[in-house]
């Protein structure tokens, strides 16, 4: 069951942070995107936490917040560090929440970690911390994620052939990324199932590129 109050109030607090965000006000395609992406990974989180047996609030609440940081400027090397700085923007807000210390912990670590598995302070990888991170991943191979990549790589303009050859890598890739494993049951069947979506996808669209040009023999 959900703890209503608290998802409402972690909504509020990610949306008042990033009001005050000088960037994504400055791009608001950008904060578009990552509010949406955000509330997508939640609900991935809160699938994996349903059949998993893991806290559905503190699930969600840790995906809202993974990317929190994102209200802030990043530096140099600020991508790269938004999942620490997400842990320690979301601290004093769990606290003020009344979530117990030990389960802020594992909420954190789980937000530090899900950029490149580092975290700034000692930390378990639990199978609940190390699901935030697998429901981001996860949000990056759906349906809306096949138009904006294709729209992001400049897919239409690019000449027949090297059309060809960039959804050959990209079937190649998928089958790489397919081996990937989990922190959980769930979550490497929703991997799976996305990446197998996604090769079909591919695969159909080499096929109608190759019969774009000639009649295929046998």
């Amino acid at each position: 069951m959900l703890n209503y109050e608290w998802i409402t109030k972690t909504e509020e607090f990610l949306k008042q942070k990033f009001e005050g965000a000088k960037y994504l006000n400055e791009h608001p395609e950008a904060k578009a995107y990552r509010i949406e992406h955000i509330y997508r990974v939640a609900n991935i989180g809160r699938e994996i936490a349903v059949k998993e047996g893991f806290d559905e609030t503190e699930m969600v609440i840790g995906c809202l917040l993974h990317d929190v940081s994102y209200c802030e400027e990043f530096g140099e090397s600020g991508w790269k560090e938004h999942g620490r700085r997400s842990a320690a923007i979301a601290r004093p807000f769990l606290k003020e929440l009344g979530i117990a210390e030990d389960r802020i912990h594992d909420i954190c670590y789980g937000i530090a970690i899900h950029v490149d598995e580092q975290a700034d302070f000692p930390g378990e990888n639990t199978p609940f911390a190390l699901s935030v991170g697998d429901a981001d991943n996860i949000d990056r191979f759906d349906a809306y994620r096949i138009h904006e990549t294709l729209s992001n790589d400049c897919f239409l303009g690019k000449s027949f052939a090297d059309k060809l050859e960039y959804v050959e890598k990209r079937i190649s890739r998928l089958h790489e990324l397919r081996k990937l494993s989990f922190a959980t049951k769930t979550a490497d069947e929703m991997w799976k199932s996305r990446l197998d979506f996604y090769i079909v996808f591919f695969e159909k669209l080499a096929n109608q590129l190759k019969r774009s040009t000639c009649v295929l023999t046998d």
